[in-house]
This record gives C-alpha cells, structure tokens and sequence, in this order.
C-alpha cells in the first residue's frame, strides 16, 4: 500500500505545482520522476524517453518547421486575407484551417505556427483578437482527435493497444469518430461559440491590445544634415505623421520633453514616438538616421536582403530581462533593434539598455535569411513581417511532398509512424528545408521531458 500512496501523493504534488505556476511544467515532471524513484526501479525510471510517443512527437515538430520554414504558413496567411469582414466567416475560417492541420502535426505547433495569421486578421479587420484566438486553441484541440498523430495521448493509446492486443491503432482509425467531433465543434465554434466570448475593455483593436503605435526610437542628426542648426520643432513638423519627441540626448546630458524650440546639433539623439509607417515617412523627409540601423548603412527599413519584423516578447523567452546590449543582438543574431513599445508605460532607458518585459512589441531589423531563426530563438512571436520569407514553390511542394510521404507510409500500414516520421524529419533537414540547429530547436524538450516523464 505504501508504494501507492507514494505515487498518488506525487502525482497531487505535482497538479498542486502544475496549478501554482511558479515552476515549469517540465521541471515539475522531472521532480516528480526523481521523487518516485524508489518505487520506479532505478534502471526504468527513464525509459519513458524511449516510448514511440516521444519520438514521433519530436519528429512531428521537426516536420513541422520545415514546413514552415518552406513559406507554407505565408501562403495561408495570404489566404486567409480574403474570407472578408464577418466574424463568422473569419472564426470559421480560422478555426477550420487549424483543426485540419492539427490532424497532420502537433496541435501545440499548428495553433503555434497560426497565431501570427489570427493577429493579422484581426489587426487588419479592427476585431477584438480574443475573438479569433481562443476559436484557434479549441480548434487545435478538436482537430487532435482526427488521427493518430494528433495528440501524444492517441500514440500513447495505440501504443498499449498494440502491447495488450498484438496491433495497434493505425494513422486514420481515429478518424471517422475524431473527424465527427471536429466538424460538429467547428459549427459551434463558428456559429455560436465566438459570440460567448467576453469582449474586455482594451480589446477593440490591434492599437489597445500592444499599443504599437506608442513605438519608442532614437534617431540621430546625421553632420551634413539640414536639421542642424533648425529648432526641434522642424523635426517634428517635417511630416504629417504623427511624431512626437518625448527627449534629447546630446553628449552625456539628456533631456526629457525637450522644448519645441530648441535647436538641433549635428549628432544629437533624438528620442521619438511614431508607428513604423511614421518612422519611414520622417526619415524618408529629414535624413535623420535610426539609431538602432547604424551599422546597416543605407538600409534603413528595409530591402531585398533586410527585413523588418514587428514582434512581441513572450513569456519564459530568452530575451525576458535582457537587454539589447547583454543579448549582442547585432554580434550574435546580425539583428538590429529599432523601436520598442510597452503597454502603458514610458520607457526611461536608452534603447541598448532597456531590459525587456513579456508582452514589449520590438521593431527589429535584419537580413531576411536569418531574421526568422533568431525571432525563434530569443521566444519572439512575430505580429506582422516584412520581407521576412518568399515561399518559393519548389520549395513548398518539396516540404509537403514529404510530410505528404510521411503520412501515407504510416497511414497504409507500410512503415510504423515514428519511422515514417522520423525519416521524414531527417529528409527536412537534408533537403535544406532546415538546419540542424533548427532541428534541435524546434524539437520543443520542454514537451518531450513531460512525455517522458
């Protein structure tokens, strides 16, 4: 009886740590495997990381990111611009589109690789973005139950099917129950459901949501600039955008809400408040140089080699507490830091030495190569890009020719899924479609740990 109770109060430990917060999922699964270490022999204790749902979960990832990095994703986003204004085709929509695709890969990555598309929809229609959002969350749920691949839990269960029956459930037994389920849900969903969901205050638009408007940047005053010489207030008034400066840093003295008429130097800073629309528009006008593009020369907003990404910081990302400066974002990632907004807030410090919060919207900069890999790497969700990726389709049809292959092979019986999947995660990587360090990265450990453990 002991060993039983054991194991049920750490099981209560962990949901009370799951609830609580404090501690990520993962590492309350792995205290929770070392706490029942003496109940669990010792030479089993992880032979949880060996089971088919892990491996399979792994290389779903992996396919899955190389079917982004394909241009996939941009493809459907493009798409999606034209189901028109109604909230009832833009939930159906959105919805449809990630129940089907979490039938093919994970539902954690499929809502992942869509919530950019759901911002742009309804940053572009002026809709509350909760509208679309929690309709992609419960649409990737429901399309979890249409094949095998959906969920861990439906591996898991074909797993011990196959142990206890002598075969397990193959790729599309699930469907005819799943596939019932996600199309009466999507109905719901689009019919009814959104209309459940609370609008709050602050929702109404892109603007109130991350105030992307109340970007913050410093510019600098170029020596050969006609600005020198000129009172603020021409800087100001160059444009019919609307740019407010809100300080001035000349030399080591800085000076907040400077005067209108206080005239400009060659090489002072110039900290301004504009949307990236209005920031174009003043530089384009005045000459004046964004500071954060310094070492890009000319290439200021942007070109068939540099692109520009607005994004926002999420929560536990590696850039949560760093600065500009601590991070080498130029020496490391060749990105630039151009802009930054925070709900709510003045930002004091000079951009370089701003320590990031989750929830700040960035307006980096960087060639278009690299941009995507370090936004996945510092845990920035892209908002709107520019630039950023071209889906060529040789390169499209080659991606979903293999999850395609993948899918068939297992699905007919003629390979088991984790070898129809993990070998078409290794074609990913050896046709280019990505990197081994994209590999490694997109393979979530956080995920495999708790399937693990």
């Amino acid at each position: 009886m002991a060993p039983q109770l054991i194991v049920f109060g750490v099981l209560a430990a962990a949901f009370a740590l799951f609830v609580h917060g404090r501690w990520r999922y993962d590492v309350v699964a792995l205290l929770a495997l070392l706490a029942v270490t003496g109940v669990v022999p010792g030479a089993e204790a992880f032979s949880g990381f060996g089971h088919p749902a892990v491996v399979i979960v792994a290389s779903v990832l992996v396919v899955t990111r190389g079917l982004f990095n394909s241009g996939v994703v941009d493809v459907i986003a493009r798409g999606m611009t034209r189901v028109g204004e109604r909230p009832v085709l833009q939930v159906g929509a959105i919805t449809g589109l990630v129940t089907a695709i979490s039938g093919f890969v994970s539902s954690v990555a499929a809502a992942a690789i869509l919530v950019p598309v759901a911002l742009r929809m309804a940053r572009g229609h002026g809709a509350p973005p909760s509208r679309l959002l929690m309709p992609l969350a419960f649409g990737s749920l429901l399309g979890a139950t249409i094949t095998l691949i959906g969920s861990a839990p439906n591996v898991i269960i074909a797993t011990f099917r196959a142990q206890t029956a002598g075969a397990p459930f193959r790729m599309f037994d699930y469907t005819p129950v799943g596939a019932g389920l996600a199309v009466a849900g999507v109905l719901f969903i689009s019919l009814i459901g959104w209309r459940l969901i609370p609008v709050r205050k602050g929702q109404a638009s892109r603007q109130e949501l991350f105030r992307i408007e109340d970007y913050m940047t410093e510019v600098r005053v170029p020596e050969d600039s006609k600005l020198a010489g000129k009172p603020l207030r021409d800087l100001e008034g160059a444009t019919d955008a609307d740019v407010v400066v809100v300080g001035l840093v000349r030399g080591q003295r800085r000076t907040p809400a400077p005067s209108s008429f206080e005239t400009l130097q060659a090489d002072d800073i110039v900290i301004v408040q504009a949307s990236s629309e209005a920031l174009q528009a003043l530089v384009d006008a005045t000459g004046v140089e964004l500071v954060g593009s310094e070492e890009l020369g000319e290439e200021v907003l942007g070109s068939d080699d540099v692109g520009l990404a607005e994004t926002v910081v999420m929560p536990a990302a590696r850039m949560e507490g760093q600065t500009a400066r601590s991070l080498s974002l130029r020496w490391r990632y060749g990105i630039n830091l151009l802009a930054v907004a925070r709900q709510g807030a003045r930002l004091k410090a000079r951009l370089d030495r701003l320590r990031f919060r989750a929830g700040d919207v960035l307006l980096l900069q960087g060639g278009t190569e690299t941009l995507q890999e370090a936004l996945t790497d510092l845990g920035c969700l892209p908002l709107a890009e520019r630039g950023l990726r071209v889906g060529q389709p040789r390169r499209i049809l080659l991606a979903v020719g293999i999850a395609g292959a993948a899918l068939a092979a297992s699905g007919t019986g003629l390979l088991p899924v984790q070898i129809a999947f993990a070998g078409a995660a290794v074609l990913m990587v050896l046709a280019g479609l990505l990197n081994l360090r994209e590999a490694y990265e997109s393979s979530d450990w956080s995920i495999i740990v708790l399937l693990g453990a």
